[in-house]
């Protein structure tokens, strides 16, 4: 009976493994470590605290690393409070919590917010992590209380419109018997 509930508490396992293992805290705005912007078009409002990247856009903090057709940067008095990118798609990627991999993700939409301290990701978001896979129209990652909820979208034809996951198997050896075991 206890192999039976174990066979069935493993994908549970490697969801709840996925889901905590995703970004820690995106942009940390706390670290001594500069976020750097590069485009081929820029566009500095100072005075409504907005600036506009367009054009192979990349923004890099550390490892994390954000690339888009378009990046727009919001600061208030506390300074960067939101970030907005857009390609086709944007991709977002950093190194896992316990640096044993990459999250890589990818929308048409990616937003990340101070205040909330959420990364979204919107219309045909994509959350890959070591071989495992999370999709859906719009992800919402929580970076403080690590949750994450998705959303489905309309069934447009390239794909079903639910959510949808991908949990990797655990590796397995062949055992002297020649079945398999788990590790």
């Amino acid at each position: 009976m206890k192999s039976v509930t174990k066979q069935l508490l493993a994908p549970f396992a490697t969801l709840v493994v996925l889901i905590t293992a995703t970004p820690a805290a995106a942009f940390d705005l706390n670290s001594e470590t500069p976020i750097l912007v590069s485009a081929d078009n820029a566009r500095l409002d100072d005075s409504s605290g907005v600036a506009t990247y367009t054009g192979t856009v990349e923004l890099t903090q550390g490892k994390t690393r954000l690339n888009a057709d378009k990046v727009t940067l919001y600061r208030d008095n506390d300074g960067l409070s939101r970030i907005e990118a857009s390609g086709d798609p944007a991709h977002y990627r950093q190194p896992t919590r316990d640096g044993t991999g990459e999250t890589d993700a990818k929308a048409q939409h990616i937003t990340w917010s101070a205040s909330d301290r959420e990364l979204t990701f919107e219309r045909e978001a994509v959350i890959e992590q070591n071989g495992n896979l999370f999709r859906g129209d719009v992800i919402h990652y929580d970076t403080v209380r690590r949750v994450v909820t998705a959303e489905g979208g309309a069934d447009t034809g390239s794909g079903t419109g639910r959510v949808e996951m991908v949990i990797q198997p655990r590796s397995t050896k062949q055992g002297s018997d020649g079945n398999s075991e788990s590790q």
